[in-house]
């Protein structure tokens, strides 16, 4: 047979180790862009092939859209494809320059009157969407969808004009919450993680840690977790774990956990892997595609916090 000038043939002997199995996962049913994503965090690949398959989402308006977040279906830009756009180029060290220049412009284009993001734009309606994500004609600005993309935005060092108001609007909205659900306090650790004014931050995640641990957000012990409810307009089942909160030692939700939760925690996501070699998808389920192109994200994931906490994965 002629030389196909692709990789090699992945070895056919049984994969025993975790990274081996997601490998074969991730070969078997990613995305292109997945698949690059996974080789350059564990197989030594390149950062431009995942530019490469990246640059297929992009639109005119300088978004991202044509399904990046499985869960929105169709080809318009919408904020939250956006922010997982970032979260990729943030993982291959291209967070910068005129890629992101055009980002914050189409940002800027979107945004609220208050200066943050939406959760969806209404551009979004017409074509399929996941019924827990409701798309509206006024949609108000979200911690939820501004939280992370200033937190990516602030840890590149990104300067733009957009990051002034956006920045505010998470304080404001940081140190508002009272009544809050595991997603929501997520993305405003992605925001304090790298917030510039860091006592400001400490000060605000040791708030919102002892939060979390009176509403019992987090399931401290995967063992009874019929003692943890879940979250109003969640799937049944759909915890939060210690490592969903604090996804690398250094973050300031570690400081949320004692040693004993965040190992229990972190055994129980090395637990989780499937026969597949993939890691299951804890929310609700309501198409077979999205499901599918979500997995190989949450495997990927998975495989990254194991390792940031020294946990052995091949």
């Amino acid at each position: 047979m002629a030389e196909s000038g692709g990789p090699s043939l992945p070895d056919a002997r049984p994969a025993h180790t975790p990274l081996l199995r997601a490998e074969r996962f991730v070969w078997l049913t990613a995305r292109v862009l997945e698949q690059r994503l996974f080789a350059h965090r564990f197989l030594n690949g390149g950062a431009d092939p995942v530019e490469r398959a990246l640059d297929a989402y992009r639109n005119e308006d300088g978004g991202y859209g044509h399904a990046l977040e499985p869960d929105l279906r169709g080809p318009v830009s919408q904020p939250l494809h956006t922010a997982r756009a970032l979260h990729v180029l943030d993982a291959v060290g291209r967070c910068c320059g005129q890629r992101v220049e055009r980002v914050c412009r189409y940002l800027t284009s979107v945004s609220t009157a208050d200066g943050a993001l939406p959760g969806v734009c209404p551009s979004q309606r017409g074509y399929p969407v996941a019924p827990f994500v409701p798309v509206v004609d006024d949609p108000p600005s979200e911690l939820l969808a501004t939280g992370p993309v200033v937190g990516l935005l602030h840890r590149n060092e990104v300067w733009h004009a957009w990051l002034f108001r956006a920045t505010d609007f998470c304080w404001q909205a940081v140190g508002a919450l009272e009544a809050s659900h595991p997603y929501e306090v997520e993305a405003a650790v992605a925001f304090l993680d790298a917030a510039p004014d860091r006592a400001r931050a400490e000060a605000a995640a040791d708030r919102l840690g002892r939060l979390v641990r009176e509403r019992r957000l987090a399931a401290l012990d995967p063992d009874q977790l019929d003692a943890y409810p879940v979250a109003p307009g969640y799937a049944p089942g759909e915890h939060h774990f210690p490592h969903d909160f604090a996804r690398t030692p250094d973050s300031l939700a570690r400081a949320w956990f004692t040693d004993e939760e965040m190992a229990r925690s972190l055994d129980f996501l090395a637990a989780e892997q499937d026969e597949d070699g993939g890691w299951p998808v804890r929310w609700r389920r309501w198409a077979p595609a999205p499901a599918l192109e979500a997995r190989a994200g949450v495997t990927i994931e998975a495989l990254r916090t194991l390792r940031a906490y020294g946990r052995y994965v091949g």
